[in-house]
């Protein structure tokens, strides 16, 4: 071989290269995230485990946050469709939203995983859930156990919950209740969060003291306010009188569980949860068999085992890898 076509030769190899390195890129598959509202940690959480997860499998990711709001939710969708995604995983705002884009992206044939809420009805490839009831029901034992150790059977518990038109809102409440009535502690109502705002919900938790003078504990259906309902607490001199649990976990929990300014916390794993959505999707996408609904546990974390559950926290609660 002479040097001109040595040269030639060379040229055509990286020329060719670069061309089939194009043309892999265009064919790469495409994904769309539409998540409920990314301002929330929770949400935060499970985007950041879809994002890895996709990169991992080689999906070319737009994520979209809907702010609470299922108008920008179905503009999202309708956005998605007309650029011919490749599959759709979502965090609805709502169960009953989730059957409208369900609808047109099965009209438009865009497969679709969804990660958490649910839907009221609806064709999905995959439901990627927590065990919303048996980990609200165990948080309720954790509760029930510390109340009688207490003797406070007597006293009364108070819900700061979710949207109950959620499917996970339902399971929720059912489970906690469950636990407390089985040792009938009975419950002191509950109000539902509609702007999920720190003053919301320091509203609604002094509400529920107020009202309620026997008032021995306050359960959030979420976690990322849990400032204003210690406020709240502290604002109406019931330090030590009221106790405080959540659904789902901050990063400072880690020192306020065992520092036992908060008792106890449901952990959903939502950093696990967006990595399964992906690989259901992908999955699906390679014609590979799914499960159409994949259920996690909930983590009851207290002081008496959250050294041993350290690990799992810091990878799939709080996405710290």
């Amino acid at each position: 071989m002479t040097h001109k076509v040595h040269i030639f030769f060379i040229l055509f190899l990286l020329i060719f290269n670069v061309s089939l390195s194009a043309n892999q890129s265009e064919h790469k598959k495409r994904l769309v995230y539409i998540v409920s509202d990314l301002s929330i940690p929770f949400w935060e959480i499970m985007n950041r485990g879809v994002l890895n997860k996709s990169k991992e499998l080689g999906y070319q990711l737009e994520v979209f946050s809907s702010d609470n709001s299922p108008k920008k939710e179905l503009q999202f969708t309708i956005k998605a469709i007309r650029e011919k995604v490749d599959g759709i995983v979502v965090s609805p705002t709502g169960s009953s939203a989730c059957t409208t884009i369900l609808k047109f992206a099965q009209e438009a044939n865009i497969p679709v995983v969804i990660s958490d809420i649910g839907t009221d009805s609806g064709k999905y490839v995959s439901f990627v859930s927590s065990d919303n009831f048996d980990g609200a029901y165990q948080i309720g034992k954790v509760l029930r156990k510390e109340m009688l150790k207490r003797g406070w059977e007597n006293k009364k518990v108070g819900i700061v919950a979710i949207p109950q038109k959620r499917l996970n809102g339902q399971l929720r409440t059912s489970g906690f209740m469950q636990a407390l009535r089985e040792i009938n502690i009975q419950g002191a109502g509950l109000e539902q969060q509609v702007s999920f705002s720190m003053e919301e919900t320091y509203r609604l938790s002094r509400k529920l003291i107020e009202k309620n003078p026997d008032l021995g504990a306050l359960w959030l259906q979420g976690s990322d306010k849990y400032e204003a309902a210690l406020q709240a607490i502290e604002d109406t001199q019931k330090e030590g009188k009221i106790l405080l649990l959540t659904f789902d976990a901050e990063p400072e929990f880690l020192e306020l569980i065992k520092e036992e300014k908060l008792l106890a916390s449901a952990m959903q794993q939502p950093y696990l949860m967006g990595e399964e959505a992906v690989i259901a999707m992908d999955k699906h996408l390679n014609g590979k068999k799914v499960e159409q609904n994949i259920q996690l546990n909930v983590l009851a974390v207290s002081k008496e085992n959250i050294d041993k559950k350290i690990h799992t926290i810091k990878r799939n609660v709080l996405g710290i890898e």
